[in-house]
């Protein structure tokens, strides 16, 4: 749709391939809450299917199809591009059922504590570094460095070693806070990273240990 062009030669088109593909969305998350039942923790027929409806996965499938039905009742743009941005929640449908998927969510789930300790110490360092570049830079440069929250923009882009070179510093103590900054942010900002990497090859082995086919845990060589 951002691309008048193409979108004007071909709305119906997008149009068409939109109602049918929420049509079979719509129809598989009904069938789904109708047979959810058969599943030992939804069995209740009212609130086992209202145990359904609030779990994750239901409401991303619910989330995937409602804008459209929404657009047909709301009229304010605002909210209308809002929901035009959920539909592409509709990719997820087609692989939050893949084993790949369960394997990643798995892997976020189990290193969640320590996934959330690096998020403590990254932002730690991202508060630390923005102070200290604002004050060793705010006199030199104060419409760069304005304040601490302005200063974040720069201390992100060093840590990450981004570095776009937009704002910098100039003075000798802001130099260094910057050479510290982007060495320390190489080890920070690739924690999160190894912990999936380790995370995600532990389940791939637990994976494996079981057979495909009847679940039962192969004997180990």
């Amino acid at each position: 749709e951002t691309e008048k062009n193409i979108f004007e030669d071909y709305e119906s088109i997008f149009r068409y391939f939109e109602i049918v593909s929420v049509l079979i969305f719509s129809a598989e998350y009904l069938l789904r809450l109708w047979s959810c039942v058969s599943v030992e923790q939804y069995q209740h027929p009212i609130f086992g299917r209202i145990k359904y409806i609030v779990s994750p996965m239901a409401i991303i499938d619910l989330i995937a199809i409602a804008p459209f039905y929404i657009t047909f009742i709301v009229t304010d743009n605002r909210i209308l591009r809002i929901l035009r941005f959920l539909r592409i929640l509709r990719i997820t449908k087609h692989s939050k059922h893949s084993k790949t998927f369960h394997i990643i969510t798995n892997t976020i789930y189990k290193k969640r504590s320590e996934l959330l300790s690096s998020l403590i110490l990254m932002l730690s360092l991202l508060l630390i570094c923005s102070t200290g570049v604002y004050f060793a830079e705010n006199e030199a440069q104060p419409e760069k460095f304005s304040s601490i929250p302005s200063a974040m923009w720069w201390a992100v882009a060093t840590l990450t070693t981004v570095g776009y070179g937009d704002i910098f510093p100039i003075t000798s103590l802001g130099k260094l806070l910057g050479s510290i900054s982007a060495i320390f942010g190489i080890g920070f900002f690739a924690l999160p990273a190894g912990l999936l990497a380790t995370g995600f090859s532990d389940e791939i082995k637990k994976e494996k240990s079981f057979c495909p086919h009847c679940g039962e845990k192969l004997p180990s060589d």
